[in-house]
């Protein structure tokens, strides 16, 4: 009998140089986090103020924020085992973001979390935090961050308040052509929408309804709700897709790997039809991060392909047209329709052997 699958909670890795905001977006996570618990991983000796609350940070701590937030300040060969320690399920959390000033190369972090053995983690993005108002002396003092850009999943050019529309203009168009294909938006103060990089979780039973009062909830209070919340979303763009015809697996994945640049996510449910009767396909596509991971149909579910792509500078049309043009031609399955599910296995994690079956055969033997 195979094993129920256990919930992967994504890992969002937040880069940036000194100075370009990336604690004040990491707060702003916090405070607007909307019942979605988070554990926060910091290579930094420090202080770092977290949700107001002052950290000291000692490697191997791991401290409470409150309301199941948890702060861990680690080193490099420590992130597995803090990785590990994140994702039991007694923690409780649906997302967790790596803080990764201190390692030397966002990149060398990218590559461990995707060669991490750790089956209960899944690649969320590497965000790169750009001070709009320094950028260009820091890119005199830090020439690396060219590479740094040309590996982010999304670019977030903060402290845009700091400068005028033409200069703003011009750094988004430099900052664009080195982090292309990435999604590049604007923001003041760290203030992205929290959607952007996770889903809201929905609690059970009131669960995050129903307790005392917290400090992110004055802190919100503080700055009122909806202050600036309309400007958040206008600067990226949600489009949904939903077909009751099956999509073929070969122009669907040739769709995906040719995806227009500022196209940041993409999540939803895949039907092949013929491909696969028994299953439809849970997606996963975080800039150029693409996952598969197949799930029974339920009893009498009516069977939809339905998607939500998320990114800046998009073209909702010609998105809704390509995905169109992916649904399989109606009549008798194609006679390689077997063949061409070879396209999508590809981007199929293997599952783990469960860690009962591993132990038996290693008693065994």
């Amino acid at each position: 009998m195979t094993p129920p699958r256990t919930q992967q909670i994504p890992v969002v890795a937040l880069a940036g140089f000194l100075g370009s905001g990336k604690t004040t977006l990491l707060n702003h996570l916090l405070r607007n986090r909307e019942g979605t618990r988070i554990g926060v991983i910091v290579n930094d000796f420090g202080a770092i103020e977290i949700d107001a609350m002052t950290v000291a940070g000692q490697v191997g701590s791991t401290v409470s924020l409150g309301n199941g937030c948890l702060c861990c300040a680690v080193d490099a060969s420590e992130l597995d085992t803090f990785l590990e320690t994140l994702t039991r399920p007694s923690a409780g959390l649906d997302l967790i973001v790596i803080e990764a000033s201190g390692l030397a190369e966002p990149q060398e972090l990218v590559r461990m979390l995707l060669a991490s053995e750790n089956p209960h983690i899944l690649y969320g993005g590497l965000v790169e935090v750009v001070d709009a108002a320094e950028f260009d002396q820091t890119r005199e003092r830090h020439p690396e961050i060219d590479r740094h850009l040309a590996v982010a999943d999304l670019v977030v050019l903060n402290k845009t308040d700091r400068v005028g529309e033409a200069e703003q203009e011009r750094l988004r168009a430099a900052v664009a052509e080195l982090s292309r294909p990435a999604a590049v938006i604007s923001a003041v103060h760290g203030r992205i929408d929290p959607e952007l990089l996770f889903d809201p979780a929905l609690r059970p039973d009131g669960e995050e309804k129903v307790r005392q009062l917290t400090f992110e909830d004055l802190l919100r209070e503080e700055e009122g709700d909806g202050d600036h919340g309309d400007h958040l979303h206008a600067a990226y763009e949600s489009v949904d897709f939903t077909s009751n015809v099956p999509m073929d697996p070969r122009r669907f994945i040739a769709f995906l790997d040719s995806r227009p640049e500022g196209l940041y996510r993409i999540k939803g449910f895949a039907d092949f039809g013929a491909g696969d009767r028994d299953n439809k396909y849970a997606l996963h596509a975080v800039g150029r991060f693409l996952r598969f991971v197949p799930q029974p149909w339920a009893r009498g579910e009516e069977r939809l392909t339905q998607l939500v792509m998320i990114g800046a500078g998009i073209d909702a049309e010609a998105l809704r047209a390509g995905l169109t043009a992916c649904r399989a031609e109606p009549g008798p399955a194609a006679p390689d329709t077997e063949r061409a599910m070879w396209g999508v296995l590809r981007y199929v994690q293997q599952e783990p052997e469960p860690e009962d079956v591993r132990e038996g055969a290693a008693a065994e033997a």
